[in-house]
């Protein structure tokens, strides 16, 4: 992957040997590299690195200096710090502890350590990303506040003017005729909007197409990048052995170093996919698919949008820009949106947590703002849950919604069906930078399940359901095809209120459980910097615990 002229990154090892190996491998890979450090924090203002390979020697760690005044600056913080230690898994701890972003331990491989780096590069950059997004809704907020206060200005302007105002009562007629025109036609507009965010039957076709492109993104393998890691390891211990075991071989010591480095790479390896399997074994028939059915209601009348019409088709009538057409007069069907969901239990009393725009998919949803604002407010009117194994839905409410965090509390009557409720990890160590992680949900929706399931079986429910989404979701629960799917990764950052990591998620996948490397949740899935995978974002689970705490009080 070729490097911009703008990744920086500065080596601090004291060690020649050491030092030099590290700047052939990152400038082989195209980084601008310096090892000037000598005027500590004023040359890495001045030189402005992305990332730092910052040198340690244990029990002294006399590196961490710079790392404390780089993590302590507003300046410098961002930097992302890699720590070379030669040390054993208490000195790796402590280096964490100490601020740096990641730790590597001696002697390290080359590859290894450009891995690091990318992905603390591209964890750098995406939360640049979510922050200059977040410093534009502020923006955008303090514009709207401003032409707030230029209205109440000028409304103070007209009351000073009304007797002018009255003298040409005419002319005031006529412009609420053409104000009242152009509202109308601004109302039709945003039905239309409402209408084109329906997801609507699809056709057979349709159907398989959207599963095609499902199956192309979410495989029913959960982790085989792993699985091809696995091989390459596999075979490098291999050769590495076979190096060693040749008569005549130089440098054995260097190579028992390489083979005790990929052994343990290894080992973590296969660890990682024994828990994931432990995982999916215990809670996978805990996590849900949630079907929600949002409708509109006109705030004034209260009466909800409908269709104008219906083709011979049963199509919708449609305006002359091709719009489908609905109003509170309409003599069409309700205007419906499906929206898919992931969500998991978490007691025995039916309690499952999401996210609150799952529950309530118009919260902090652009695409509605407008429409709320004229008058029109969205209401869900369905909401079930469909878990692995039970042909059959749940019908769900909102029980909570945290004022803090996106994340909802929903409960239904899961009495019946033996469901296990997920364990919570607990402390401020259960969650750490670099860690495994493994995540379960329903990205791309139903799709992805009907993907799983075949072409005849896409085909089948096709035909059977007419595409309809409810349908099409129940279809899928009475032959027991509903169960998640499984993506593994690491955990790149722990900030107090997200946990950003890179197993692979997509819509659909929202609200879904964030497990260590214990098998406890630490968060809950909630929004993506790309479209499938790259950097994803959780909720640390004391939100949730908290909202679960504070539904139980309210009961009492």
């Amino acid at each position: 992957m070729e490097k911009s002229s703008s990744e920086r990154v500065l080596v601090v090892e004291s060690d020649d040997v050491l030092r030099s190996s590290i700047v052939g491998a990152l400038s082989d890979a195209g980084y601008e590299v310096s090892t000037d450090y000598r005027e500590g924090m004023k040359f890495v203002l001045k030189f402005s690195p992305d990332a730092v390979v910052l040198g340690a020697n244990p029990p002294q760690l006399d590196c961490c200096d710079l790392l404390s005044e780089i993590k302590g600056s507003e300046r410098t913080q961002n930097i992302r710090v890699v720590m070379l230690s030669p040390g054993g898994s208490v000195v790796r701890t402590r280096g964490l502890d100490l601020g740096a972003d990641d730790v590597l331990s001696l002697p390290f491989d080359a590859h290894e350590l450009l891995s690091r780096v990318r992905w603390q590069l591209r964890n750098r950059h995406a939360i640049e990303e979510f922050r200059q997004q977040a410093h534009r809704v502020d923006e955008n907020r303090n514009a709207a506040q401003q032409v707030v206060a230029a209205v109440c200005e000028e409304q103070r302007t007209l009351r000073v003017g009304r007797k002018i105002a009255l003298a040409i009562v005419g002319v005031a007629a006529v412009a609420f005729l053409i104000f009242y025109h152009r509202t109308q036609q601004q109302n039709t507009r945003v039905y239309a909007a409402i209408t084109r965010l329906k997801t609507g039957a699809l056709t057979e076709q349709e159907l398989m197409d959207r599963s095609r492109r499902a199956l192309g993104h979410v495989q029913n393998d959960p982790s085989p990048a792993r699985d091809s890691e696995e091989l390459q390891l596999q075979k490098q211990s291999q050769d590495l052995r076979s190096q060693i075991a040749s008569s005549g071989t130089p440098n054995i010591s260097a190579l028992q170093n390489q083979l005790s480095v990929v052994e343990e790479r290894l080992q973590r390896l296969e660890a990682g996919g024994r828990i994931a399997q432990t995982i999916i074994q215990t809670y996978e028939p805990s996590v849900c698919l949630i079907h929600v059915v949002v409708a509109f209601r006109e705030r004034s009348t209260g009466l909800r949008l409908r269709y104008e019409g219906v083709t011979n088709t049963g199509e919708p009538a449609t305006d002359e820009h091709n719009n489908p057409l609905a109003g509170v007069t309409g003599r069409g069907p309700e205007v419906h949106v499906d929206i898919l969901g992931t969500g998991f239990l978490v007691s025995d009393k039916g309690q499952i947590l999401t996210n609150h725009h799952v529950a309530e998919p118009w919260w902090d949803n652009d695409d509605l703002k407008e429409m709320m604002d004229q008058g029109v407010d969205p209401v869900v009117i369905e909401m079930t849950a469909y878990f692995p194994g039970i042909g059959h839905g749940i019908s769900m409410t909102t029980e909570k919604i945290s004022p803090d965090a996106d994340v909802a509390l929903l409960k239904g009557n899961v009495s019946g069906p033996k469901i296990k409720e997920v364990a919570f990890a607990e402390g401020d160590g259960s969650a750490v930078s670099g860690g495994p992680v493994v995540l379960l949900g329903y990205p791309t929706g139903a799709e992805a399940i009907l993907a799983r399931g075949g072409e005849e079986t896409i085909r089948s429910i096709a035909t059977a359901t007419k595409g309809e989404p409810k349908a099409v979701v129940e279809e899928l629960a009475r032959r027991h095809l509903i169960r998640p799917v499984v993506t593994q990764g690491h955990i790149g950052d722990v900030l107090p209120d997200k946990i950003i990591y890179d197993a692979q998620t997509s819509m659909g996948g929202s609200g879904g459980p964030l497990f260590n490397s214990e098998g406890k949740v630490i968060g809950i899935n909630f929004a993506m910097v790309r479209d499938f995978g790259g950097a994803n974002f959780a909720i640390p689970i004391a939100y949730g615990k908290s909202l679960l705490k504070a539904a139980d009080n309210l009961r009492r």
